[in-house]
């Protein structure tokens, strides 16, 4: 049944179009032209970045390849200032690819198994890619998809319904974006 047809809400639509107008009209054309300058810049002390391997002071690092990411465990409080480079790991790990990996059938990703890209133009291939796929199982997610619970990937909302999970990831996704937006935004006026 059309889930937009006279009458119905088709609030499936609603909840994946939220995160799509945004993705289409404000984050992903914000982030056109990233510099590796850009990607990597750090105008405060002690912030969170990827980095080549062996070169981090963060009490925890994780990543395959030549490049990792910073982390602490517990985060401390205050957390560091990230990068832009941290936010989109983040952003392609632990918001996207995870949750693709465990609620669309996309490939097993994690902290330690990504391959965290020491160059801007690759973070956004990766980036295109996670939310390309989160996109498409959101999609593909009716009013009975949306009801079902998260299940155990999701530990303690385990039993949360699919939509409290989607309209996370759109927080997070538009959140994340316009801590990279204000990064750019402060670089070329620095």
């Amino acid at each position: 049944m059309d889930e937009r047809a006279p009458g119905r809400l088709g609030w499936p639509h609603e909840i994946a179009e939220q995160l799509d107008w945004h993705w289409r009209n404000q984050l992903r054309p914000r982030l056109e032209g990233l510099t590796d300058d850009e990607y990597l810049w750090e105008p405060v002390g002690g912030m969170w970045s990827v980095r080549p391997r062996g070169t981090s002071s963060a009490p925890i690092t994780a990543g395959q390849g030549p490049f990792t990411i910073d982390f602490e465990f517990p985060e401390p409080d205050p957390a560091p200032v990230t990068t832009i480079a941290w936010r989109l790991g983040d952003v392609v790990v632990g918001v996207l690819g995870m949750r693709v990996a465990s609620h669309f059938g996309g490939s097993p990703v994690d902290y330690d198994s990504h391959a965290f890209p020491g160059d801007a133009a690759t973070a956004l291939l990766q980036l295109d890619a996670g939310y390309a796929a989160w996109s498409a199982g959101v999609r593909g997610l009716d009013e009975e998809g949306m009801r079902r619970p998260c299940g155990p990937a999701e530990g303690p909302y385990a039993e949360a319904p699919m939509a409290t999970l989607v309209l996370h990831i759109n927080r997070e996704v538009i959140h994340h974006g316009a801590e990279i937006a204000l990064l750019r935004d402060l670089h070329r006026r620095r």
